[in-house]
């Protein structure tokens, strides 16, 4: 709950350089604690009003009649057409109420029967004070399906399946875990056949590996309904509907409810961010105006995107963003959110052209956006009073102050941030450094400098890196021997073996270092060849490329399997040891000279070896717990594609003397670019 009053020193105790900014930050939360007592006084407080979704679009009634509203102001007549009526534009009027909002009750057909069949198309037709006639797609509507051959505009259906087709929630949400080992995905790519998978083929196939790989919550992209598949699915036309491309609704309940039963959470990833400018099946001029949903002129289009800005102090636009966001929770039992482009919705220049010095100025000056600033503080707090188990995550790269401290303390409320300026360090060092010039103190701070008391998901890399015109580290390191040297029966090649290794080592240091949560893209745990590229013109509509190779790392010949298996290693050490909600690592060794890093985390003891050519025989590290440990992980087993160099049953014991500021030291053998998790227990 928002405590009534703001105080200032709430702020002070996180941060005490946030001083001069208090009066902006206690300004923000004014704005927000107005909304929040308007939307109590007026609205029945979050839980009636985040349920616009009972009032508007379709509702069925117990005695089979449908109410239908939508909110238009700018339209002078309404009529529901569609299947049911034959398409007659005069038949089925609607009324007008003083809000602009126009709502019509279809009798039902015969006790407990709709008028309007399941799955049939409906459209809302309107004329305009200009006399114009336009038709549109209901705003609310929880399907519509796309037929390509005919055209890409957008068909909405009536979604009513008879209670046999309904699907039946069996599982129940597991608890939210304390680590969080996201595995983002993307159903329709999650095949490696040429073609869209389907909900059900991710179900039976794709939910067992996360499973096995020892992921805990799985972050799904595109399933909001997307006119265009090669936009990634961030060009949202209907924000009730999921993407009927992998199925229909009852499948995707299926899929959530069987990733529960695995004990899997699953975020969706939301974009509340910006909107696609589709006119036909969008919001884009959905009553005829430029500014229903969105704000008119300049201020409601964002110049990049090539789309439109949601208007964040509108009533009615408030409410159907949060009802949306509790809609995708109650009807399909999603567990939480990533947020989409955060950053271009806290900042009047959306990011573009801007880049963040991390100066305090640059977030609370005239920069900031207070609409949307509050509007994701009225969602993170909505959600969590309704909802104590949901998980919200930012995607923000200007490293906003107090985005992920609750709104009561000042903040914008979310849980964690992502850390995305990782991902972008390890392109750099790739492309433009050679191993012996990588700099071990700037790898460390990039890895370790994030907020304070303000959680962060580390990644090495996203979708973002496996897009067309960039590349996946894999692909980085290893380029096209990858087609030619990655079956073990070819010579293991200087440049595979260095990609091996460095895949694997990188992966634990961001694993092991980076923040509270840990991403990884589907595909990239086994270094997956090649780039994302969706069909579009340009390629020939070719789906060579948006799909998932996963014969190559079934293949007990290919090498992609050591990967793989490395990956499920480093999972299910940190969910033995929890290093993931453990307080932040303590590191004793940064040997510039050496390219060794040492530190501690979660009783673990973690060494690294980035050295090219060099190894090390009995090298002191030095360990603030005294004992015996023994290898918890070495990257160097043969399983993992390494050369076994490394006893994997050695016992290291401490020496009671200090060493790089710890009370003990022990020595370990290290090869070149090797890393080693020891133990005690």
């Amino acid at each position: 709950m928002a405590s009534t009053t703001f105080d200032p020193k709430s702020v002070l105790e996180i941060d005490g350089y946030l001083e001069p900014d208090v009066p902006a930050i206690a300004h923000r939360y004014g704005v927000f604690k107005k909304w929040k007592d308007t939307i109590d006084q007026y609205e029945g407080g979050y839980e009636k009003f985040t349920k616009g979704y009972d009032k508007f679009g379709f509702n069925v009634g117990s005695g089979g009649e449908v109410v239908y509203r939508e909110w238009a102001p700018n339209a002078k007549e309404a009529y529901l057409i569609g299947d049911f009526n034959d398409w007659s534009r005069t038949s089925h009027p609607m009324k007008k109420d003083q809000f602009g909002i126009w709502d019509i009750t279809i009798p039902a057909k015969s006790p407990g029967v709709c008028a309007i069949p399941h799955d049939s198309k409906l459209k809302l037709s309107m004329i305009l004070p200009s006399g114009e006639r336009i038709e549109r797609l209901p705003v609310w509507i929880k399907r519509v399906t796309q037929d390509l051959s005919v055209s890409p505009v957008y068909d909405a259906r009536f979604w009513n399946p008879p209670a046999s087709e309904t699907y039946t929630f069996k599982n129940k949400r597991p608890p939210q875990p304390a680590s969080l080992r996201i595995y983002e995905a993307h159903v329709g790519i999650s095949t490696a056949e040429m073609r869209v998978g389907t909900y059900k083929e991710f179900t039976a196939n794709i939910l067992p590996r996360i499973k096995k790989l020892g992921y805990n919550t799985i972050q799904l992209m595109a399933v909001m309904e997307h006119a265009y598949y090669a936009s990634f699915g961030y060009q949202v036309t209907s924000f009730f509907a999921a993407s009927s491309r992998y199925g229909t609704p009852e499948e995707l309940k299926e899929l959530i409810d069987t990733a529960h039963g695995l004990g899997l959470t699953v975020l969706l990833d939301i974009v509340h961010s910006h909107a696609c400018k589709n006119v036909l099946d969008g919001l884009n001029e959905f009553d005829g105006t430029d500014h229903l949903y969105f704000h008119e002129g300049g201020k409601g289009r964002h110049e990049l995107w090539d789309s439109r800005l949601f208007n964040y102090s509108s009533h009615e636009v408030l409410r159907f963003l949060l009802s949306n966001l509790r809609f995708w929770i109650e009807y399909y039992q999603f567990d939480g959110y990533r947020f989409d482009g955060v950053t271009s919705m806290m900042y009047i220049h959306h990011g573009i052209g801007t880049g963040f010095s991390g100066g305090y100025h640059e977030y609370f000056g005239p920069a900031a956006d207070i609409e949307a600033i509050v509007y994701l503080m009225l969602a993170n707090d909505a959600m969590h009073e309704l909802y104590p188990f949901v998980i919200t995550i930012a995607e923000d790269v200007s490293g906003m102050p107090l985005l992920c401290k609750p709104v009561s303390k000042g903040g914008v409320g979310f849980d964690y941030r992502l850390s995305m300026a990782i991902p972008d360090m390890w392109i750099k060092l790739l492309k433009h450094k050679s191993d012996d010039q990588w700099d071990l103190a700037n790898i460390v701070h990039t890895l370790t400098n994030r907020r304070h008391g303000e959680k962060s998901v580390a990644y090495c890399e996203s979708h973002d890196q496996a897009l067309v015109g960039d590349k996946t580290l894999a692909f980085w390191l290893m380029d096209k021997e990858m087609y030619t040297h990655m079956s073990d029966m070819t010579p293991m090649t200087p440049i595979i073996a260095r990609g091996i290794a460095l895949h694997k080592i990188i992966r634990l240091l961001v694993h092991s270092l980076g923040g509270e949560g840990y991403l990884n893209f589907e595909g990239n745990e086994f270094g997956h060849p090649e780039w994302l590229d969706f069909p579009r013109q340009g390629n020939n509509n070719s789906f060579q490329y948006a799909r998932r190779q996963w014969n190559i790392v079934d293949d007990p010949l290919l090498r992609y399997r050591y990967l793989n298996n490395f990956d499920i290693a480093m999972n299910n050490l940190e969910e033995k040891y929890g290093w993931l909600s453990a307080p932040q690592a303590y590191v004793s060794l940064k040997n510039e000279k050496d390219k060794v890093l040492v530190y501690e985390r979660a009783g673990l003891l973690f060494i690294f070896n980035f050295h090219p050519v060099d190894s090390f025989t009995d090298y002191r590290v030095g360990v603030e717990e005294a004992g015996e440990y023994r290898i918890a992980l070495s990257s160097d087993e043969k399983k993992f594609g390494g050369f076994d160099n490394i006893a994997i049953d050695s016992k290291y014991f401490t020496t009671p003397m200090e060493w790089n500021g710890r009370k003990n030291w022990l020595q370990v053998y290290l090869p070149t670019r090797t890393c080693l998790v020891l133990t005690r227990d």
